[in-house]
């Protein structure tokens, strides 16, 4: 029992370390960035590699040992999004610096990683209260969230378009805020509302 018990807490590992990994991927790739440093390519390569063998071995290895988990099935592709949300980000951002736009563009890559991960984690969050019959339907917060993304976007591209004196920079930072603020408050409340239907998965 004890053995059991332990792969698949390994498993488990496994699965929730690929976050981890790609967010430390994100980090020491915008470091490298801005530095150049070779060895901090190569440390961000090195963990992008390790995350990816995460998602080859933890499947692979609860089938063998016979641990499967619904949680684990639940868990699985949702470090696989975050894997995608947030590395294919990250290389967009790394093509935006030699525009010159340093600043604003981590400002931008916080922003689109904090808006797709909370898409991620809700959808995630939905299907374990699905199976309990919970209420599914949107909150005033992502009512919200919904009601002020378009304009936020619309707002910054005529920014990035044709920075037009009528628009400063202080301004688009200020709704690109706002917008990572209201994402942060929806995953909050969302994860409140169906945190009880969570603790019940095996």
């Amino acid at each position: 029992m004890t053995s059991m018990k332990n792969a698949k807490a390994f498993v488990m590992a496994l699965t929730l370390g690929r976050a981890p990994l790609v967010f430390l991927f994100v980090i020491v790739a915008v470091a490298h960035g801005g530095s150049g440093s070779p060895w901090l390519a190569w440390t961000a390569c090195g963990l992008l590699a390790l995350a990816s063998v995460t998602d080859w071995f933890d499947g692979m290895l609860a089938r063998k040992w016979n641990v499967t988990s619904r949680m684990g099935m639940l868990l699985d592709p949702l470090m696989d999004k975050i894997f995608y949300l947030s590395v294919l980000p990250t290389l967009l951002y790394l093509i935006a610096r030699h525009a010159g736009w340093n600043t604003h563009a981590i400002v931008l890559l916080i922003f689109t990683i904090f808006f797709l991960l909370r898409d991620q984690w809700v959808s995630f969050l939905r299907s374990v209260g699905a199976e309990h019959g919970a209420d599914m339907r949107a909150n005033w917060a992502g009512k919200l969230r919904t009601a002020m993304t378009f304009p936020i976007a619309c707002i910054i591209y005529l920014y990035v378009a044709f920075t037009p004196a009528w628009l400063p920079l202080d301004g688009v930072y200020t709704l690109e805020g706002l917008g990572i603020a209201i994402n942060l408050l929806s995953i909050v409340i969302y994860t409140r509302r169906f945190l009880p239907y969570l603790q019940r998965i095996q």
